[in-house]
């Protein structure tokens, strides 16, 4: 099944069959990406580009509490090390969102996501804060996203990874598990598209 058709399948029946709740327990013990998810990951750009346009704006609180498989869509990040990953949601600061990646064994895509240290609990860099996009900032390349803003995540001074500027959206209405990304990265006012990656639901952010 190509990209298209799983979007389609998923739009057409839509309106039969009502949107999937956020399962209520932690889905670590199944730890095989789907189908649906590693069709997503090797689709070309073009094809992402499209998805990523009628994609439905996240509700965070369906983000918070949870951990996501990732996956890095261009072949460099395999090169480079950095294909699988997860990202993780949490609230702090009162009530806003923020969020942290850990780094995963770059074994095979069929293969489970394993967070490094495999000791628990796994490393965290890479914190960003989640927001909607707000119109009248700079980055507002994508009003129907919400914002993964690394500038405001509270790395390092020196991080090289406070210029990144996600933008996330879920990819079907029905569908609260799957979710894809554009990344950008800020260079002063100058904001340089690099890749898309996808996620999808992998177990509550408690699980180490």
């Amino acid at each position: 099944m190509t990209v298209k058709e799983m979007i389609t399948k998923e739009t057409t029946h839509e309106h039969q069959h009502p949107s999937r709740p956020v399962p209520a327990v932690d889905l670590s013990a199944v730890n095989q990406a789907s189908t649906e998810y590693l069709t997503l990951g090797s689709s070309k750009a073009a094809e992402l580009e499209e998805v990523f346009l009628r994609g439905v704006t996240p509700n965070l609180d369906q983000l918070v509490g949870w951990e996501f498989r990732g996956m890095n869509q261009p072949f460099w990040t395999k090169l480079a090390g950095i294909k699988k990953f997860v990202k993780g949601f949490e609230r702090r600061d009162g009530n806003q969102v923020y969020g942290y990646n850990s780094p995963v064994v770059q074994n095979a895509l069929d293969e489970p996501w394993i967070t490094k240290p495999k000791s628990k609990p796994a490393k965290r860099f890479g914190y960003y804060q989640v927001a909607r996009v707000d119109p009248g900032s700079r980055d507002n390349t994508y009003l129907h996203a919400v914002l993964l803003d690394y500038g405001k995540g509270q790395n390092p001074r020196f991080d090289p990874s406070k210029g990144l500027r996600d933008y996330l959206v879920q990819v079907t209405s029905n569908n609260p598990d799957i979710f894809l990304g554009k990344a950008y990265y800020a260079i002063g006012q100058m904001r340089v598209s690099t890749n898309f990656f996808v996620l999808e639901r992998f177990r509550q952010a408690n699980g180490g």
